[in-house]
């Protein structure tokens, strides 16, 4: 294993098979939920795990998007990628200007290791020179994902977006405070 570098995503770096090697896998016991206006952890056991098929249409996603409504972030272990995060140009929001954390995701492998806080840190840089004011994350509500986004120290957003919500209702909408 190499030291990782930390990359803008362009087309010298990343493309539709950069995700080929990716691990996206959880396995999941509980999930946050809101139940009579409280969060509660509730039984839901599944494992995420994506196919190839998932990694190249994120990669893809992520292609069409790089330097045109989205800038992006990744973390190479010499020519793999460890991790990854994107941040739409798109400013919204009523109370404050946000922009969305729009993927966020560090390979199983290489989880624990300061990987996402340094590619989160490049994500918030980046939306501070977006002229946001706060970072929207419509984050999984798992309760290993909820803990390492409260590590960060996202809190439950004080503006719903309600597309977001609603393109992912069991997601846990949060903000960062750039």
């Amino acid at each position: 294993m190499e030291e990782i570098q930390y990359k803008k995503l362009d087309a010298d770096c990343f493309n539709t098979h950069s995700l080929d090697s990716f691990v996206r896998h959880q396995a999941v016991t509980e999930c946050w939920r809101e139940v009579d206006h409280k969060w509660v952890l509730v039984p839901n056991p599944f494992v995420e795990n994506w196919t190839i098929e998932q990694c190249r249409e994120v990669a893809g996603d992520i292609v069409q998007h790089m330097n045109q409504d989205q800038t992006g972030f990744g973390a190479f272990d010499g020519e793999r990628i460890s991790g990854f995060a994107t941040v739409s140009h798109d400013i919204f929001g009523e109370s404050a200007n946000y922009v969305e954390l729009v993927c966020f995701q560090v390979s199983e492998e290489y989880r624990h290791r300061g990987i996402g806080r340094k590619l989160f840190t490049m994500i918030c840089e980046e939306a501070m020179q977006l002229g946001a004011d706060k970072l929207y994350i419509s984050g999984h509500s798992s309760k290993e994902s909820q803990a390492a986004y409260q590590a960060l120290g996202c809190r439950h957003a004080d503006e719903i977006n309600e597309i977001l919500a609603e393109k992912e209702p069991f997601d846990v909408q949060l903000e960062y405070i750039l």
